[in-house]
């Protein structure tokens, strides 16, 4: 049956379609710097297209987008032509994918006389950035170019030359050599520059490819210069003066030392072993929230350079080169209204209730605004489409309106927040220089009281497992318990007689709380949920004072000593412990023997004595929280960031960028067998 008999476009004229909107968002992407849809979207277009022309090859045209590889050269820069094509990668989303693409490799170097191929592979993450050219002659940079369409792209040398990570020479060069690779934007300096942006009633970026695209695409160099461009190399293209390399791998090394930033976490799979190049992939879909660059998937190639020669490329696509493709962290939607939740403290947070999207390998419905400062700054407005973002675990979150979304006529007017409580009904104030309206009826909100509760069941906090946000709030509407103290007298006995517990059930809840009871001193004052008082101000604040009594009996100004807090927190946790809710709770919970005082050695006292140390990656064995205990009761110090003053770096798995500044500063660098030997009271290096 025809497409016209079936109510359907014909395949010519869905194709032509296909085309127009494929051309019009590349023309988004690549020159205006403003794309409309997700990457997830661009690639279901382009697929489809894929197909039509793959059944019937008369509907391929020769300015098809299945024919080339990005985007055109914009006239705003000189055209600079590629010595050798850059061309980009196949997707597989899926382990059945990435094995069919390995027989397809067989069954084509089988056809081409090579039967019973074996491969070895490189897996190196896919760093979600611009893709570029760097050319040397003689060892000196002297020209660096965008992909472009993969045949001619841009000439932004002057722009690229900026950037701290690219040599501008290199030693032991041959006569030319072509490298090529990644320039992005860090996860944090993303943030920092949206935010600049959208203060100054600026469009944002959408994700930080675009952002790395719209830094390095500046006719002014001093504008790329501001903004902390990196790169990482991932390949040696044009080769002149030197014999070529016969591994990807040697490539890289070569690369490596001539001071070129080659990814550390590429990892060669030898025996033809793509279980355990599939393995990788998986290994860094769990992983990639903990890196401080964006990776969108995991390039996967095969090793050696003369198989990939007569692997050859079909199309716009090498066929010895596959990108693994993560579900996306960022999305496009409609922002269909903007609703106000009361914290535990009494502001009045507002969220966004989204057209339903498919975000990070979710749907996401809800995201989070912050503050209304954050929300005033951002300007997102009901019925605008707006960027959403949601990474690993994290709470979704709107980013920014998508670049277009100002332009529209109708837009609602700004959001603000409500007169009154949307719990309790109290009229609303704000309190100066907040950036949060709030309700000040602490003692009576019930949305403030289950916010309280919650946070102190949480992980990070007192951590009862069983006990989740639908629980606590059941809980408390039952009137089960009236705050988080009389969870320590709940039986299995008064559990059994609720609806949803079973006796395993209720003896697992009761053995949970029971087992909360050990937590350390530093968790519980986080638990309480004081105002101004984080995990980190709550540990600094039990290293300093050693027991609840000595922090009550402190004054601000003693409490203004201790690290990291300053006289407003420590004022504002003064008037908290003060408060006669707050140490009615306190005395509730410690009769139920809960610890409020500290144990371990006191700071200047322990074998970590007057020692600061970091922690990146993941340790074998221990958690970042139970290392910092362990750091912490030796009579260390644990800081967040690496300077000169610090002792030693603790590294596990996937460092990141610490290791990096550690080497360059010459931080002793650990792993966790030495940190066991150091808190036994080990000498270090």
């Amino acid at each position: 049956m025809s497409a016209g008999e079936t109510g359907g476009p014909a395949p010519a004229e869905r194709s032509a379609e296909l085309r127009r909107q494929i051309h019009e968002h590349d023309h988004r992407y690549y020159v205006l710097d403003d794309p409309v849809v997700s990457d997830q979207d661009y690639d279901a277009l382009l697929a489809e297209l894929r197909g039509l022309e793959a059944a019937d090859p008369e509907l391929v045209v020769p300015d098809s987008p299945t024919q080339r590889v990005g985007g055109k050269a914009s006239e705003r820069f000189p055209a600079a032509r590629h010595r050798l094509p850059m061309l980009s990668l196949a997707n597989a989303r899926s382990e059945d994918e990435l094995r069919a693409w390995v027989t397809r490799m067989r069954a084509h170097l089988a056809r081409e006389g090579f039967a019973n191929a074996r491969f070895a592979y490189v897996s190196e993450p896919k760093i979600d950035g611009l893709a570029i050219s760097l050319l040397y002659e003689n060892g000196e940079l002297v020209r660096g170019a965008t992909r472009g369409d993969g045949e001619i792209g841009e000439d932004v040398t002057p722009n690229l030359r900026t950037i701290r990570a690219i040599p501008l020479r290199i030693d032991e060069a041959p006569d030319l050599v072509e490298v090529r690779g990644e320039v992005y934007l860090p996860v944090a300096a993303f943030a920092a520059l949206n935010e600049q942006r959208a203060a100054a009633g600026e469009s944002t970026f959408m994700n930080p490819r675009n952002s790395a695209a719209g830094s390095l695409r500046q006719l002014d160099p001093a504008v790329t210069a501001s903004r902390p461009l990196s790169m990482w190399s991932y390949g040696v293209g044009a080769l002149q003066g030197k014999k070529p390399f016969a591994r990807h791998s040697d490539a890289l090394a070569w690369l490596r030392e001539r001071g070129f930033r080659v990814n550390p976490d590429v990892m060669v799979h030898d025996d033809d072993d793509i279980e355990a190049a599939i393995e990788r992939c998986r290994f860094w879909e769990q992983r990639r929230t903990q890196l401080d660059y964006e990776i969108d998937g995991v390039v996967v190639k095969v090793d050696d350079a003369e198989q990939q020669f007569r692997l050859g490329a079909v199309g716009r696509d090498p066929r010895g080169q596959i990108a693994w493709k993560f579900a996306p962290t960022t999305a496009t939607t409609v922002l269909r209204s903007i609703m106000w939740n009361v914290g535990r403290v009494g502001a009045l947070h507002p969220f966004a209730v989204l057209e339903p999207v498919g975000v990070g390998g979710v749907t996401v419905k809800l995201a989070t605004l912050h503050n209304e400062e954050d929300l005033l700054r951002k300007d997102v407005r009901p019925g605008d489409e707006v960027i959403v973002t949601r990474a690993g675990d994290v709470i979704p979150q709107v980013i920014s309106p998508a670049p277009h979304a100002a332009a529209r006529p109708d837009r609602a007017p700004p959001p603000r927040p409500p007169e009154r409580c949307p719990s309790c009904g109290t009229p609303t104030t704000k309190p100066e220089g907040s950036v949060f309206t709030i309700c000040p009826n602490r003692a009576g909100c019930p949305g403030q009281l289950f916010q309280q509760v919650k946070h102190f069941v949480s992980r990070g906090a007192i951590d009862i497992e069983g006990l989740g946000e639908e629980r606590v709030g059941k809980f408390l509407s039952d009137g089960v318990i009236a705050d988080a103290a009389d969870l320590y007298a709940l039986t299995v006995e008064r559990l059994g007689a609720l609806e949803g517990f079973q006796e395993t059930s209720a003896r697992n809840l009761v053995a949970a709380i029971a087992a909360s009871r050990e937590r350390p001193f530093a968790r519980v004052l986080f638990a309480l949920g004081l105002e101004e008082v984080g995990f980190v101000t709550a540990r600094n604040l039990a290293q300093r004072f050693r027991s609840i009594d000595a922090l009550m009996a402190a004054s601000a100004e003693e409490i203004a000593t201790t690290p990291g807090i300053g006289e407003k927190v420590a004022a504002t946790v003064v008037r908290e412990l003060s408060t006669p809710g707050v140490a009615s709770l306190i005395g509730r919970l410690r009769a139920a023997g809960l610890a409020f005082e500290q144990q371990g050695s006191a700071p200047g006292e322990g074998p970590l004595s007057e020692k600061t140390l970091v922690l990146t990656g993941a340790l074998p064995t221990l958690t970042r929280e139970q290392a910092t205990e362990r750091i912490l009761a030796a009579g260390g110090r644990v800081t967040s960031s690496v300077s000169k003053a610090t002792d030693y770096l603790v590294a596990g798995d996937s460092p990141g960028s610490k290791l990096d500044k550690a080497e360059r500063l010459g931080v002793s660098v650990i792993g966790e067998e030495e940190l066991q030997g150091l808190l036994a009271g080990g000498q270090g290096s």
